[in-house]
């Protein structure tokens, strides 16, 4: 079975689209995106972070929550 929910995406808020391990990712940074009003604000949280010290994962979940949420929210 390939199906893995892990990898799934859901909206966790109005038009902010995460998977299992990207909440993990950004949980692990203190980052609640249960907490961000948009995906612009959470990016904007993101960028903190990251203009601190220079972590590998959590650019990589940067890059594809902006790339998967660009692309589900044009499709709305």
């Amino acid at each position: 079975d390939l199906f893995d929910e892990k990898y799934m995406h859901k909206e966790i808020t109005n038009g902010i689209f995460l998977n299992e391990y990207q909440i993990q990712i950004l949980l692990k940074y203190k980052i609640n995106p249960y907490k961000c009003s948009s995906l612009q604000n959470l990016i904007f949280e993101i960028e903190e972070v990251l203009c601190e010290d220079d972590f590998e994962d959590l650019e990589s979940v940067a890059s594809e929550i902006y790339e998967f949420n660009y692309y589900a929210n044009i499709k709305k």
